[in-house]
């Protein structure tokens, strides 16, 4: 596959992920910061979601306060934030568009008709929930056709690979910014409600209990989240599935391996055999940055390696 293909398809995936993951946020922040007014605590749930995005600093070179409208139209509609979900949602299209020949004409149809209704949707006030719901929905219906109908190739297969490394990055920023949350001290009624929250934003509330059968505790949320595969969102899911993929491209290519594959490997194999009670007595907030940085380099790597080679 030539390299620029393999670019346009791999920040498909990222993309497409990213859309969705930014409207989880939202979501999630939306529902805290009610919660949070009628308990009358305060929150900060605007300025942590600008954090787990990546934003902060962009944010705050527009704006002076963090408040929801603000952060609302930054992280929807603002033609200078790359992360919001308009301008994902038309990146995800220009790289479709370049590799169009690659895609199964649902794949195009479901992204080219999600584009032609966002440039018109309303998303402020009451109809917010609704629009993020929505955004969330199409990022499915794109997965979905890509599952059901694209072939098992190397196309395929680097769209795959930018879903899971973007899906792996989110989760690690989601869990370090509220890695607070996580101390077993935290026990207020508050804390509890954002427990939910954290769950809430990757679809993992009723996969805790499935697995726990318990009342949320923060050493499981933390290991749902970080060590178990059976979760497709956990770290070491997301990672599994980077290591699959690289493997799956350089059988590919005649067994043909760089320093990407290694390092999937050594990222994987330190999920798989991790233990929660070591990850949190070293620090929860050290593990998480970590993984992060270790992420974007496995990101670079695998780019240096496909796509700028």
């Amino acid at each position: 596959m030539l390299s620029r293909s393999a670019d346009s398809l791999f920040w498909l995936g990222r993309y497409t992920e990213r859309a969705a993951n930014v409207a989880r946020g939202l979501s999630v922040a939306l529902r805290m910061a009610g919660l949070s007014a009628q308990l009358g605590a305060e929150g900060d749930e605007w300025r942590s979601l600008l954090i787990a995005t990546g934003c902060e600093p962009a944010f705050f070179a527009k704006h002076e306060e963090a408040s929801q409208e603000n952060v609302v139209d930054f992280l929807v509609r603002d033609p200078d934030n790359p992360t919001g979900i308009i301008s994902c949602f038309a990146a995800a299209r220009h790289n479709a568009r370049s590799v169009r020949t690659a895609l199964t004409v649902d794949m195009w149809g479901a992204l080219n008709d999600s584009w032609n209704a966002l440039r018109h949707a309303e998303f402020q006030g009451e109809r917010l929930p609704g629009f993020l719901e929505w955004v969330r929905e199409r990022v499915l219906l794109f997965n979905g056709a890509a599952q059901d109908t694209m072939l098992r190739g190397e196309p395929w297969l680097f769209v795959q690979l930018g879903t899971a490394l973007e899906r792996a990055d989110n989760t690690a920023r989601l869990l370090d910014v509220k890695h607070h949350l996580l101390a077993p001290a935290q026990q207020a009624t508050v804390e509890y409600a954002q427990w939910q929250a954290i769950l809430q934003s990757v679809s993992a509330l009723r996969a805790y209990h499935w697995v726990y059968k318990d009342r949320l505790e923060p050493a499981k949320i933390a290991e749902l989240l970080i060590l178990r595969p059976e979760l497709p969102r956990s770290l070491t899911a997301c990672h599994g599935r980077v290591l699959e993929v690289l493997d799956r491209i350089a059988a590919g290519q005649a067994g043909r391996r760089g320093e990407c594959h290694r390092m999937a490997g050594e990222l994987h194999a330190r999920l798989r055999y991790g233990r929660i009670e070591e990850i949190l007595s070293a620090g929860l907030h050290e593990y998480l940055t970590d993984m992060i940085m270790r992420t974007a380099e496995l990101g670079n790597e695998i780019e240096a390696f496909y796509i700028r080679a």
